[in-house]
Formats: C-alpha cells, structure tokens, sequence
C-alpha cells in the first residue's frame, strides 16, 4: 500500500538524517515530501559547511497532516531550532500525535517535540547534548542507537540511519499507534 511521508525541514537540516531517510522511503515505494517554511529549496549542513539545496515540496502554510501517513524530523543544529519558533510547526508536528500517527526523529530532531509537548512518559534517544532538554520535558532519554515508543522513533546521529529508517518504515507500516497520544 502506497503511503505518503512528511517530512518536516528547513535550513540547516543536517544532510544525511534528510537523504537517507528519504531515499529509504522511497525505496518502499512511498512518497516522501519535504515540507518546509518558505517554498523553493532549503539548504542542507554537511561537515560542518553548508552543502546542496534540496526542494520543496509543500510549504508548510499548505500542508495538511490529513495528507499524510506519517512525520519524520531530522536533526542538525540550526534546523530543529528555527522550526520550533515557528507555531504552524509545532502545531504540524502535534497534529501527528494528535493522529496518533508515526513520528520519527533523530539527532536534534527531537527538540520541536519539546515545544510541541509531546513527550511526557515517553521513551527517547538523541544527540547527548539535548538530553536534558527532553527529559525536563518528561521524556525518558536512553543513550540507544534506536528507541521505538508506540509509534514514536528516536535515533542519536547519522550513525544510527540505518537502524533508524528499519525502524521507521516498520512503524509506519504498522499506521496509526492507539498509545501515540499527545
């Protein structure tokens, strides 16, 4: 069955927790559209440089979680935190909780489900310089290279793609998590 993946990004995104979870999708057969605060393309952060832009699919304003099957949020630095000043995007990434729909995110990813409120009693990892912003949060932070909690998956850093995008594929596979609640 053909899904539909957003993926919620903009600049400063960290290359590959944007490429390879989105090349993995696709390899499914899925669609995966990046979703973003401005149209035309976003800027990609590799080795500590900017790299390639990469285009926008849907601009955030239009997007619509009904269209979607599940959310993936990559990390970076800047990326995670110019999207949680932004109310369209927290109240994006809440919506797919709200759904009760899968939600994966890796590295600094996780930061905009702080601001979403959203982790409570859940089960994560991250990059270990935000640790402590998840668990002031109510998170329950694991240094795991994959957590999996009904329907939501965390990853550390790139390293960790592989199993991150096997997990997220299984999540969405499995649709919507009856205990993925906000």
């Amino acid at each position: 069955m053909k899904k539909n993946i957003a993926i919620l990004a903009t600049d400063g995104f960290e290359e590959l927790e944007l490429s390879s979870p989105k090349a993995y999708l696709e390899e499914q057969g899925w669609n995966a559209d990046i979703i973003s605060l401005k149209s035309g393309t976003i800027k990609a952060w590799k080795d500590g440089n900017w790299s390639k832009e990469y285009n926008v699919d849907v601009v955030l304003d239009q997007a619509n979680e009904a269209d979607y099957d599940a959310l993936v949020l990559p990390g970076g630095v800047i990326n995670p935190d110019l999207l949680r000043r932004e109310e369209v995007a927290v109240n994006f990434v809440r919506s797919f909780f709200e759904s009760k729909k899968p939600v994966a995110a890796i590295c600094h990813g996780p930061q905009i489900l702080v601001d979403a409120d959203v982790l409570k009693g859940r089960k994560v990892t991250s990059f270990f310089s935000v640790k402590n912003d998840l668990k002031n949060a109510g998170a329950q932070w694991e240094d795991s290279e994959v957590v999996v909690d009904n329907g939501l998956v965390t990853s550390r850093n790139p390293n960790d793609l592989p199993a991150f995008n096997k997990k997220m594929v299984e999540e969405i596979k499995e649709g919507k998590h009856e205990r993925q609640t906000v």
